[in-house]
């Protein structure tokens, strides 16, 4: 069976979240049963300008769905990239929802952590400390929201839970050149994967992403508990080759999920009628070249 990508035109940040989440919700209440350590992890890599960050708005339409189907407290967990969390939770209004929801919010920089395997920008392994609320948590939720990116193109719901779940100290440290930082994504990736994907699309970034770029009124929305089809489905919708995107790239070839289109099943709105083309950042070849050593026999193999 196809992994399933809903996808909506949105209409505000809620609106958008919430109608993609529904036309998923069966798969939603299916996943959720059982689990009882839910986290959501919003993107916060900036905790003062909102069009590098997720919108509150996007983070309760998440909440009104899955809290039909959890009943316990709920973590709002996120590693910012530059300042504490408290300071993206006041600049957002999310501390506003805990008079609503039953929510604990842990800073993931400041968390107990768990070391996982890497690699450094010669290829030769290196540790990473990832969150061990992360890391361990069984139902995990990345609500997201479509960038551009300086180093490996665009930036959506798998990246938004790998990076921003390193702990303090770790984020500059996954930044090894093009061709590491992809392999780096996908491999913690594997550790961390989603188990539900959101890309709040209302407004996007083009440009100099993840933090200083552009504003892009997309108007879209979509919801999987597939991220890795998820994400290749708005990078196409963003203008871009789902498989140009090493991380994507990677985890596709190592049948962790799907990233070529004509496999995945994409219901609500079609795809077609909603691409608009993202300005790249300006470094958009360099971040090609990992695909010049991909092509080197066996680079990848000890690895798996």
């Amino acid at each position: 069976m196809k992994p399933r990508v809903a996808v909506t035109r949105s209409k505000s940040h809620y609106d958008g979240v919430y109608r993609a989440l529904k036309l998923i919700e069966d798969e939603i209440e299916e996943s959720l049963k059982g689990k009882k350590n839910v986290l959501v992890k919003p993107n916060f890599v900036s905790t003062s300008r909102q069009l590098a960050a997720t919108h509150v708005d996007a983070v309760k339409a998440v909440l009104d769905v899955i809290s039909k189907y959890h009943s316990g407290k709920i973590i709002i967990g996120e590693g910012p990239a530059a300042s504490p969390l408290i300071n993206g939770l006041k600049n957002f209004g999310y501390l506003a929802l805990q008079r609503e929801y039953d929510l604990e919010f842990i800073d993931l920089n400041e968390d107990d952590y768990v070391e996982l395997e890497g690699v450094n920008s010669r290829m030769k392994p290196i540790k990473f400390r990832m969150s061990k609320t992360l890391l361990e948590s069984e139902y995990r939720v990345s609500v997201a929201l479509p960038k551009t990116h300086d180093s490996v193109i665009v930036t959506l719901s798998i990246k938004n839970v790998v990076v921003g779940g390193l702990v303090d100290g770790e984020k500059s440290k996954i930044h090894q050149g093009c061709k590491a930082i992809n392999l780096n994504i996908a491999m913690l990736a594997r550790h961390v994967m989603p188990s539900l994907a959101v890309i709040d699309g209302f407004v996007g970034m083009e440009g100099r992403g993840p933090v200083s770029g552009d504003p892009v009124e997309l108007r879209v929305a979509a919801a999987s508990i597939h991220p890795v089809s998820l994400d290749a489905v708005m990078c196409k919708i963003m203008g871009f080759d789902p498989l140009d995107i090493g991380y994507l790239y990677h985890l596709n070839k190592w049948g962790v999920g799907v990233a070529e289109l004509e496999k995945i099943q994409i219901v609500g709105e079609s795809i077609e009628s909603l691409v608009r083309k993202f300005k790249p950042h300006p470094n958009y070849r360099r971040m090609l070249d990992w695909k010049a050593e991909n092509r080197r026999p066996g680079l990848l193999s000890r690895f798996f």
